[in-house]
């Protein structure tokens, strides 16, 4: 069955209308900007030294300026998504990085409830095994998109949140890298993520998820945690149905027994039975109309549709996750 759906490649929390190039957002003076908002971060408790090492060069990147107006839309299908993202390449690596960090990755796992798998495929899609945290100093960045961009109060957030975490975590700001959008370090945390989950994983007393791997699977762990993971489930898979389903009962709000569902005709894609435990699962589309994929889903995908909420990302996190195994 051809997988054809419509999917934004830029699968971020960003998704704007787009705005002519030379469209200008604030048409206020950039310094006259920083200026108001250094007043506002000193009265949130960023101190003057913390602004000074800051903001001492300052100025709006064109690049993040560029990428925040321009982002790609492309049609693919399931297929060609997956082939992008669970390729050979990263099948092996994920294997590699996982009998590389075994004994890390079982400690961490049995610490916070998620499996290593799933560690590992988060952070091989989010930065390629931490290959690619992105190269744009993140203070730079957020204040760029806090004084011109779609969101300004969203990114005026984010950017108090990045000046605390270089008082919190005493680091230069030249070490704040990250992505144009200020996602940070190998998990891509934005700064307020960071301040709410990121945790020490080493003992060293820093959550330093750029140089180190057990900060950033502890992190990507604990934020699991937090959203609900279930390290006694696994997340789902691709369902065939019977000519005859129900298609109304897909609802991923609704949640079934998996025998219910066995009772209804579904069944593996490969025509197998499914399971035979005792775990809720909803039966979702992934797409649209006739061409819609069928996967039937445990309470962990919906974990990971609050990381990301593109049924594309969580579905190939699943699916690499299972290529890596256990």
């Amino acid at each position: 069955m051809r997988r054809c759906l419509v999917l934004l490649l830029a699968i971020t929390f960003f998704s704007f209308p787009l705005l002519a190039d030379d469209v200008p957002l604030n048409s206020k003076p950039f310094g006259l900007w920083l200026q108001e908002f250094e007043q506002e971060a000193k009265h949130r408790g960023i101190s003057q030294a913390t602004l000074d090492d800051a903001f001492a060069d300052t100025a709006p990147l064109d690049r993040v300026i560029e990428l925040d107006r321009k982002q790609p839309e492309s049609v693919l299908t399931l297929d060609e998504y997956v082939a992008r993202i669970v390729t050979p390449k990263r099948i092996r690596e994920g294997r590699a990085q996982m009998a590389e960090n075994r004994a890390i990755l079982r400690k961490i796992g049995k610490r916070y409830g998620v499996q290593p798998r799933f560690i590992v495929a988060l952070w091989g899609i989010e930065t390629g095994f931490g290959h690619n945290i992105g190269g744009f100093r993140v203070i730079d960045a957020l204040a760029t998109l806090a004084y011109d961009s779609r969101r300004p109060d969203y990114f005026r957030g984010e950017l108090i949140d990045a000046l605390t975490i270089l008082q919190q975590e005493k680091m230069p700001a030249d070490d704040l890298e990250g992505s144009w959008a200020g996602a940070l370090g190998q998990c891509q945390f934005m700064p307020s993520t960071f301040l709410a989950y990121a945790v020490d994983g080493d003992g060293d007393g820093k959550r330093n998820i750029w140089g180190s791997k057990a900060d950033a699977f502890a992190s990507i762990a604990n934020y699991l945690k937090a959203l609900g993971w279930k390290d006694s489930e696994g997340w789902g898979r691709e369902v065939d149905l019977p000519d005859s389903f129900d298609k109304t009962l897909a609802d991923i709000g609704k949640e079934k027994p998996l025998a219910e569902w066995r009772r209804l005709g579904v069944r593996r894609d490969d025509g197998g039975a499914l399971p035979n435990k005792a775990i809720r699962a909803s039966l979702i589309f992934v797409g649209e109309g006739d061409d819609a994929v069928p996967y039937l889903v445990y309470s962990n995908y919906k974990s990971l549709l609050k990381w990301n909420r593109s049924r594309y990302f969580a579905t190939a996190v699943g699916l690499l996750a299972d290529k890596i195994g256990r």
